[in-house]
């Protein structure tokens, strides 16, 4: 009886399948020339809720962000654009 107390608890915190939110990938060109650059690019996106990732390529400067679908790419470019007033860098979606 004690164990299947404990699988129920196990169970509990589990999201229905409907309510799991799906990944998506966003890439953006970013006028990143050098690892400060990136840095900050990765602190800014990384403050937007429901980002789960955030790579950076400053050889490229290409940016690819995974987050999951509730979060639209217009609010990362919002910050990024914030962002690219203070630091003079170009910022687009790709």
């Amino acid at each position: 009886r004690q164990q299947n107390n404990n699988n129920n608890k196990r169970y509990q915190n589990q999201q229905p399948t409907s309510q799991i939110s799906t990944m998506a990938q966003t890439e953006f060109d970013v006028g990143m020339t050098c690892e400060g650059c990136a840095s900050a690019v990765k602190r800014v996106l990384g403050k937007v809720e429901g980002v789960t990732d955030v790579q950076t390529d400053v050889a490229t400067k290409k940016v690819v962000v995974t987050a999951d679908d509730s979060v639209a790419p217009a609010v990362m470019l919002e910050k990024l654009q914030k962002w690219s007033e203070a630091s003079g860098k170009s910022v687009a979606l790709a």
